[in-house]
């Protein structure tokens, strides 16, 4: 590839390509294949200007000989990627929006005035048409008040003020469809599946495989609390498959030998074999987009009253046109009414508010699936966090194995690995990465594994039984006990640390010492919360109490609660939202998933369980805790905005319509003038909400 460097700062390059004109599919192949190569770390591709701005660590001289190799011919994108990128849909919309401008003004300047007049009233039969179908239905709604706005002008022959109207809704109708589809197209794009490796069935045997070597017929299992990857027919087991994701319904199904499973729901109990019929996340997308475009999760409640606000409205603004006309029998004034309604702007410019508000959000690493879970992070008091990989760090750390029998150190955390590699969980995820570093690999040595929610793993190995989790779990449920000899050991374990109890056929094997230490900016989180006027901060865990309470004292928290089940979580924001306090819940687990899903917003931490990122309304990045903080700006802008666009509404349309009644004001300028300011509302809806990210870019 041909290329030209414009500017150039350390660890950032742009680059213009020296080629006639780029399309967008060229634009979307290059980005890919730049995202996906190690040393880069952004890049963002202009297909209107041919440039690309790329952030990369390590070698320059790599980067340019990279370039330097590329060809657009040589990159096998997958197909999923052109239809969901939505660039094509960006210079689409561009295209509709400057087309319809050039027509409207280029008809005034060079099409005779007969013309232009027929060609108008021909148009105007849609808008009438709208609003007899809707009359017929029994409805007196905002196309009713469009049709006669239109009609009346129609047949008073000022064809001008006709013309402008239309022109005007037209453009309302393409910024909001455009915003609309650009936001549930990020949305989605944000929701598609992720997943790197999967559990393939070969020879009776699971193996853990790259998720892009799976074909067609292939046989992958799927173990609870894990995302289904693929399309397909169970082929074993049994399971309660989560489909809240594809279809909005809460409660997870049956699924058995011979049944269907989609990409993308998730396995809460159970364990399934599926034979694999599809691998292209096409499907996955376009059902994700259905689902939103369908769903009224996509709706706050603030959005939703202006759209019934609206159509109440409109009643009153023909009976204001009619009393005008019955008190003054001046048709201008009356008109001035009926070119000026408050329904139009209410209609716009709030879902053009919400869908703005989370496309920011996604563009700062924030996924939101909803606006009406932005209106609850906004009026929020009590917010309540999970303890392991969201207030302590995503990447906790075996520090020390301390043995209890004649298995060896390397032996117990071989084992260990055996058996937490299979569950998504930050400490089972520690535990397998010490058992890498230690070069500790191992054949699937034991029987079928269950996993306890909240409590720990259990399973055989040479018909001997193994449990691994809790002290709970281990010496409560499971009967087990500390070998005779080896109680002054048990009695001094490391208080630092948390600790993971292995015992094989009753008797307790090894404690893993697991440090799983606070985030740096944890403390200053809860304290911007306050700031921004959350009342209530809870920590709940089911760690022990002296690590719960050492935790709560340096984070500040205003309540903890220790050794708590998943059905406690979950049994406490039932309890606060009753007592009419709204709640959010901020987890990364699968037995954070309860009470994820009672709160009023449920928040996961993106390196979380699956399951955790499938139920939650909200994830985000889990790099930094003050993201909670900025999404809760987010919010409050949002609500604020909302507000400023109702009183501007109300007291700019007010105006005009004393201005019109008053005769101070044409008809023609008063339909001008509304139009015009209600697009001037919705443009400005469509803006950031908070400061620009500072990314070193000129």
């Amino acid at each position: 590839m041909k290329f030209v460097i414009k500017h150039e700062l350390k660890g950032r390059l742009r680059i213009h390509v020296v080629q006639k004109r780029m399309t967008c599919s060229e634009a979307d192949t290059l980005s890919w294949f730049l995202e996906k190569q190690g040393n880069v770390t952004s890049v963002k591709v202009y297909e209107r200007t041919a440039d690309a701005v790329i952030c990369y660590t390590g070698n320059r001289g790599d980067l340019i000989m990279l370039l330097k190799r590329f060809s657009y011919a040589d990159v096998e994108v997958p197909e999923n990627v052109f239809s969901s990128s939505g660039r094509q849909l960006n210079a689409e919309y561009k295209e509709k929006l400057i087309t319809k401008v050039l027509l409207h003004y280029g008809s005034k300047l060079f099409l005779p005035y007969p013309v232009r007049a027929a060609y108008t009233v021909l148009r105007s039969v849609k808008y009438i048409w709208h609003g007899i179908r809707c009359l017929s239905q029994g409805k007196i709604e905002v196309p009713v008040l469009d049709a006669t706005a239109i009609g009346v002008s129609v047949l008073r022959g000022d064809i001008n003020t006709a013309g402008s109207v239309m022109f005007l809704l037209g453009v309302g109708e393409i910024l909001e469809e455009w915003t609309h589809k650009k936001s549930v197209g990020d949305l989605a794009r944000s929701m598609s599946l992720n997943i790197k490796k999967v559990w393939m069935e070969r020879e009776g045997q699971e193996i853990l495989v790259k998720a892009s070597d799976i074909r067609p017929g292939d046989t992958v299992v799927v173990h609870m609390g894990n995302v289904i990857p693929f399309d397909g027919a169970v082929s074993g087991g049994e399971g309660m498959v989560n489909q809240s994701s594809l279809t909005g319904e809460s409660m997870p199904v049956r699924r058995t030998e011979g049944q269907t499973v989609y990409a993308g729901t998730v396995l809460e109990e159970g364990e399934l074999k599926i034979l694999v019929k599809a691998v292209s996340g096409s499907t996955r997308f376009e059902k994700i987009v259905t689902m939103i475009e369908d769903s009224e999760k996509l709706k706050s409640s603030v959005e939703s009253r202006a759209e019934h606000l609206a159509d109440r409205l409109v009643p009153y603004t023909l009976l204001g046109t009619g009393l005008v006309w019955l008190l003054t029998r001046n048709v201008t004034k009356a008109l001035s009414v009926l070119m000026v309604d408050f329904s139009c702007a209410l209609k716009l410019a709030m879902p053009i508010s919400v869908l703005s508000a989370i496309r920011e959000a996604g563009q700062r690493d924030i996924t939101v699936k909803g606006g009406k879970f932005l209106e609850a992070v906004s009026e929020a008091d009590t917010i309540v966090f999970d303890k392991t990989g969201t207030l302590t760090k995503a990447k906790p750390t075996v520090k020390e194995i301390i043995v209890f029998g004649e298995y060896p150190e390397e032996e117990c955390l071989r084992i260990a690995a055996c058996l937490e590699e299979h569950f998504p969980h930050s400490m089972a995820k520690a535990v397998v990465d010490a058992a890498k570093k230690r070069k500790l690999y191992h054949e699937e040595m034991h029987s079928k594994v269950e996993y306890v929610v909240a409590h720990g793993i259990s399973s055989y190995i040479e018909e001997k039984k193994v449990v691994i989790g809790s002290s709970h779990f281990v010496f409560e449920d499971e009967g087990c006990r500390v070998r005779s000899g080896y109680e002054e050991r048990f009695e001094h374990l490391p208080t630092e640390y948390s600790h993971l109890y292995l015992a094989i056929e009753q008797e307790l094997t090894a404690v893993i010492c697991i440090e799983d230490p606070l985030r740096e900016e944890a403390g200053e989180m809860v304290s911007d919360l306050r700031a921004e006027g959350v009342s209530k901060i809870v920590m709940m865990t089911g760690d022990s109490e002296r690590t719960a309470a050492a935790i709560a004292r340096k984070v500040g928290v205003d309540e903890y609660y220790a050794e708590v089940l998943p059905e406690d979580k979950a049994g406490f924001i039932e309890r606060e939202k009753a007592a009419g306090r709204k709640v959010i819940m901020i987890g990364d687990g699968i037995n954070d998933s309860p009470a994820l899903s009672a709160a009023d917003a449920g928040i996961a931490i993106s390196d979380g369980a699956e399951i955790a990122r499938e139920i939650a309304d909200i994830t985000i990045a889990a790099d930094d805790l003050r993201e909670i903080v900025t999404l809760k700006k987010l919010a409050d802008g949002m609500m604020q905005r909302i507000h400023q666009n109702y009183r501007g509404i109300v007291g700019i349309n007010s105006a005009l319509i004393l201005l019109g009644v008053a005769g101070v004001i044409q008809p023609t300028v008063s339909a001008l003038m509304h139009n015009t300011s209600t697009l001037l509302i919705s443009l400005k809806s469509m803006g950031s909400l908070l400061p620009e990210e500072k990314d070193g870019s000129l």
